[in-house]
């Protein structure tokens, strides 16, 4: 075992071990205090019953989600900063993560009722529109942004403004809406982990388990188009069709994330960067610390927003912008 290697498996340790740690913290903390003797104990199927409803109905599949959600948007940032070749990129600075919110603006104002109270079948429908919203966003850049193939900054350019113009859509239907339908939009939009249902956790969970291992199996592709679209077609590699699998993949995934969690910005950008910091560039190597990196930043983030300021609760894409931004400016400083 060489010493990268040797590197990487002490990096997923760690990392592990830590995700374990913040998993521990996650289900001891709150209003109702549960040890971790009697976590063990519940799971083991003992405890009282207002226990047992706190840790397997609210705090265990809102971890779950979250641990899901910064999967999704860690593997999407790493796939859009590979594609573009530019390590500022994550789906919300290409407008992907605006296109999801948009759309579950619409559902609400057009459903005209709010997140917090909707129908089964309605809670069910919402995913999907943000799913779709962020799709549709990714295939207008596209088709915007071709000009006889893809280039990384034509991309990045065409993002941006796609974002600012859905921004300013966006703000005007906010507006149209009832008092409680814009603080529910505006919470959601904050990267609030609303859907801590089961049935959410089972949706996500399902996707993901085909779409991460698609992902490492690109991940040589994603090496070499990392180099650039002449190399890779030099060496055989077909890069505009390439281009095209890889954002439907990077869109599907944050389009999943931000379904069940909302706009949570910088997470898709810090995960990936610090990753590649740490075992190099090479997307076999950097893909699983990335993955690791993103759940544990974002579940941190939903214990901290959770406790901080109890009872009231801060959206878990608040409390990673603010971690997150002074690290992004630190990286524009750091960019020649």
């Amino acid at each position: 075992m060489n010493r990268s290697q040797m590197k990487l498996k002490w990096t997923i340790w760690v990392l592990s071990v830590l995700l374990l740690l913040a998993c521990l913290l996650s289900l001891n903390v709150g209003v109702v205090a549960i040890s971790p003797a009697e976590v063990f104990q519940m799971l083991t199927g003992n405890g009282t019953e207002q226990q047992a409803l706190v840790l397997f109905e609210i705090r265990l599949p809102s971890m779950v989600l979250a641990l899901l959600v910064g999967t999704a948007m860690a593997i999407s940032g790493a796939i859009l900063q590979s594609i573009t070749r530019n390590e500022l990129a994550d789906p919300g600075i290409l407008g992907i993560n605006t296109g999801a919110g948009l759309a579950v603006v619409i559902y609400i104002a057009f459903s005209q009722t709010a997140t917090g109270s909707l129908s089964a079948s309605g809670a069910l429908i919402l995913p999907f529109f943000a799913f779709f919203g962020a799709l549709l966003t990714a295939v207008l850049i596209t088709v915007l942004a071709w000009k006889r193939g893809f280039h990384s900054i034509r991309l990045i350019l065409v993002g941006i403004g796609i974002n600012a113009g859905l921004s300013a859509i966006l703000i005007t239907l906010q507006l149209r809406l009832s008092p409680q339908d814009f603080m529910e939009a505006m919470v959601w939009l904050c990267g609030d982990l609303w859907a801590t249902q089961w049935q959410y956790v089972r949706t996500l969970s399902s996707w993901l388990v085909l779409l991460i291992p698609y992902t490492l199996y690109k991940a040589h592709t994603l090496n070499i188009l990392n180099l650039g679209s002449q190399v890779a077609t030099g060496l055989g590699i077909r890069s505009n069709r390439e281009y095209l699998i890889l954002i439907v993949l990077a869109v599907a995934m944050s389009g999943l994330g931000v379904a069940a969690g909302g706009g949570i910005a910088f997470l898709g950008l810090i995960a990936p960067h610090i990753a590649r910091r740490i075992v190099g560039p090479r997307h076999q190597a950097m893909l699983p610390p990335a993955a690791l990196l993103g759940s544990l930043i974002l579940l941190l983030s939903d214990t901290i927003g959770k406790n901080l300021l109890s009872p009231t609760e801060l959206p878990a894409g608040m409390v990673v912008s603010m971690v997150s931004a002074p690290y992004f400016i630190f990286l524009l400083m750091k960019t020649k």
